[in-house]
Formats: structure tokens, C-alpha cells, sequence
């Protein structure tokens, strides 16, 4: 769920991870008022500019290297919490490909449901935007 939810926000999930009690290990970044307020910022200044007339495609090489690495980093971050040998690894492994079918199915997703009914593109842009929320919340619940 976090990987698929970075496919569709690249940095949503380590926010999530961040702010939620119990879900971050004792990382500085994600321990420190500071960073957790950094990463927040982030992750809401992408939400924002994801409604700019022109963002570049999610499927471009280095956006979508950026999401996996985020969505990477967002799973350790959440096996790192379990204190369970190996959890850092598969959680990160998971969550990059994870976030690889969240890229490619957000993409053509979004597209399909503005083109097959004539929603704005915002619009369609905000329910993902939930979606992406929601999934990290979920997963770091769990």
C-alpha cells in the first residue's frame, strides 16, 4: 500500500510514515519537529504543483526513478519501525515495486476516468491525492 500510494505522491508516504505515532523509526529527519514539518511541506508542495498546467510525466525516467527511491525509503523507514530482522529490506523492496505499479496504473488511471468522462483533470487529480493519503495512512496503521 505506501509503495503504490508513492506511484501516485512521491513523498506522501514518508510524510505519513513521520507524523503517524509508533510507524517512524528513530531517524533524526523523521523524529525532529523540524523534519517531520520539512517532509510535510514537501509532500504538500508536490500536491500542489501536481495541479500546475504543467507537470512532467510521472513515467519520465527521473520522475519515476525519484518515486521509487521516495516509496524505497518510505518502506525502510516503516520495517525499520518494527524492529523485525530483515523489515528494513523488504519493506523497502516492496514498496518500490509498489511504487512502480503505482506510477504506471495512476497514470493511465487518471487518465482514462478524464478521458472516459469528461472530468477536469483537477478534479480527478484531488481523488488521487486522497487515494495516495489514505493508502499511506492505512499502511502506516497497520
Amino acid at each position: 500500500m505506501l509503495g503504490v500510494a508513492g506511484g501516485l505522491r512521491s513523498l506522501t508516504p514518508l510524510a505519513v510514515v513521520a507524523v503517524t505515532p509508533g510507524a517512524a523509526p528513530p531517524w533524526p529527519i523523521l523524529r525532529s519537529p523540524w523534519g517531520r514539518a520539512l517532509l510535510v511541506g514537501l509532500a504538500a508542495a508536490e500536491l500542489v504543483g501536481d495541479k500546475l498546467p504543467a507537470p512532467p510525466s510521472r513515467l519520465a525516467p527521473p520522475a519515476l526513478i525519484g518515486r521509487i527511491g521516495a516509496a524505497a525509503l518510505a518502506g525502510a523507514a516503516l520495517g525499520a519501525g518494527t524492529g523485525r530482522r530483515g523489515a528494513v529490506a523488504r519493506g523497502a523492496g516492496a514498496a518500490a515495486v509498489g511504487a512502480l505499479l503505482g506510477a504506471i496504473g495512476g497514470y493511465w488511471g487518471r487518465r482514462g476516468i478524464v478521458e472516459a468522462t469528461g472530468l477536469p483533470d483537477r478534479a480527478v487529480a484531488l481523488v488521487e491525492d486522497a487515494a495516495a493519503i489514505a493508502l499511506s495512512r492505512a499502511a502506516a496503521t497497520t
